[in-house]
């Protein structure tokens, strides 16, 4: 007996990971049967997702179009103390509303909102009502795994939309402005600005500790746009924790014997030295869509690992911000690290740094005491 909810694949999780595999079944192999699951009311939750151009391949970038929001072709800056730079490369931005309306657009009914789960197995989804889902393939794609089997530093932002009485100033994205006070580990602002009146406006830190305090941050936004002259309300909010993962065991993040084939996040498919996930997410998906349904657990999981092994300089370089830079003087790295090349930044953000890439990054003298950095590099991450 066949029942409304049996169906090929099941994604549990409509956040972006499950979101863009939704979406690239539905474009690319419409007679699979798919349900995507999500817990909350809507999908997508609430967020603002960036990227650089380089991040996605323009053979890609169709799958991430329909949720852009804003394009910025102009560039985006960078300001340290003493030391500011524009560069070239573009700027985009998706957020959570457009990639809603497109999965509820190109999904109809099978698109299950307001639907916690129970449990999981490879060809079986129990929900909280009591139903069941059978299916040819599940996918976890839930979110963030155990994460105490990792080792991790913290980013962390608190980020308000501000429309402004009169215009900001602001032409383009300022991807970090480290001039402000240095606290809670590396602090920076990040500008995102929508129109002439309206700007994003993140309180962000590389912090040792996941906690936030948002209303002190909201008060340092709120002390951030008064010093620049913004008159201004408060038009959204958003706050989030990424991992920046500088070691830690695959195999207990991942058991070998976990038989749920899993995406994103979960599945640790994030760059370890940003926690962004929006590149990988991307790439994964329209590697899933490509995949027999048959067999994705060990598919997916032997993915996940590769991508895990390419991570360990990201990794390494996290150790190094972590545990060899004091948290008051980490911005000193990344201020060194904008005076590198654009193309070596680019590919960086992407994931895709080349052995060139890599020996410029460490080479040079060490914006951190020498000691503590060949400690770091002798005990690199797992």
């Amino acid at each position: 007996m066949t029942s409304d909810l049996d169906c090929d694949l099941a994604i549990i999780g409509g956040g972006l990971s499950g979101g863009l595999i939704a979406l690239a079944f539905a474009a690319l192999r419409p007679d699979v049967r798919l349900l995507l699951v999500e817990q909350g009311d809507r999908p997508g939750g609430n967020h603002i997702w960036s990227f650089f151009d380089g991040d996605v391949t323009a053979a890609d970038r169709w799958l991430i179009e329909p949720l852009l929001v804003h394009r910025w072709p102009q560039g985006h800056a960078v300001r340290f103390p003493g030391h500011a730079r524009h560069l070239d490369t573009p700027y985009n931005s998706a957020t959570s509303v457009p990639l809603a309306v497109t999965l509820e657009r190109q999904l109809g009914d099978r698109l299950l909102t307001g639907t916690p789960v129970e449990a999981l197995a490879p060809d079986c989804v129990t929900l909280a009502d009591g139903r069941m889902i059978r299916a040819r393939a599940v996918i976890d794609a839930r979110g963030a795994g155990d994460l105490s089997a990792l080792r991790c530093g913290w980013q962390k932002f608190v980020g308000h939309a501000l429309r402004c009485a009169a215009p900001h100033g602001v032409d383009r994205p300022v991807i970090m402005d480290a001039t402000v006070a240095q606290m809670d580990g590396y602090r920076f602002v990040y500008l995102l600005p929508w129109d002439d009146r309206t700007i994003f406006v993140e309180d962000t830190y590389y912090s040792d500790t996941p906690d936030l305090d948002v209303p002190a941050m909201d008060a340092r936004i709120a002390a951030y746009a008064d010093a620049k002259g913004w008159r201004a309300e408060v038009v959204h909010r958003e706050q989030g924790v990424l991992p920046v993962v500088h070691g830690g065991d695959f195999d207990r993040y991942w058991p070998p014997d976990d038989p749920v084939a899993r995406a994103g996040v979960r599945a640790g498919l994030f760059q370890p030295m940003t926690g962004y996930s929006l590149p990988d997410a991307v790439r994964f998906a329209l590697w899933l869509a490509d995949q027999p349904l048959d067999g994705l657990p060990a598919a997916t999981r032997a993915y996940a690992a590769a991508h895990w092994r390419r991570g360990g300089y990201y990794r390494l370089l996290g150790k190094m911000l972590f545990g060899a830079a004091r948290p008051d003087q980490r911005w000193r790295i990344f201020a060194r690290f904008y005076r590198l090349r654009p193309a070596l930044i680019q590919r960086f953000y992407a994931g895709r740094s080349s052995l060139t890439d890599r020996l410029r990054i460490l080479c040079g003298r060490p914006p951190v005491p020498i000691r503590d950095a060949m400690r770091t590099l002798w005990n690199p991450p797992a």
